[in-house]
């Protein structure tokens, strides 16, 4: 693969028993491809059947997941053809830098994912 190719975006089953709404949690998937710069505006979603095998929830769900993703602007769709990013969420690189050195750094005294998500739920009510 080529430098200039670009990475397909990667979604992920939905974890039913969260307590995050399914709809959600493909709405924060799609955002999250943005931000990492897998899907870049005029890119286009794979189709909804598509997404439903991926992410094994049904139609409806997705469906309303992209709603609310288009009354966000976050994307736009054309009937019959599907769905397009149409705007750009970014974070600053040095916050993504900052980012990657706490996880190292909580990788590096032993603390898990599940434990750090917790963590960082409560720092954020408290921030």
């Amino acid at each position: 693969m080529d430098n200039t190719e670009k990475v397909r975006p990667k979604f992920k089953k939905i974890d039913k028993h969260s307590g995050i709404p399914a709809y959600v949690q493909v709405m924060n998937q799609v955002k999250t491809e943005i931000i990492l710069g897998r899907l870049a505006p005029g890119d286009q979603l794979p189709p909804v059947r598509e997404l439903e095998t991926m992410l094994d929830v049904n139609v409806n769900t997705i469906l309303k997941a992209l709603d609310k993703l288009k009354s966000e602007g976050i994307l736009s769709s054309e009937q019959g053809v599907g769905y397009f990013v149409t705007s750009n969420i970014s974070i600053d690189d040095s916050v993504m830098e900052e980012l990657s050195e706490f996880v190292r750094k909580i990788k590096n005294i032993g603390i898990d994912l599940y434990t750090t998500i917790l963590i960082i739920e409560e720092v954020w009510k408290n921030g």
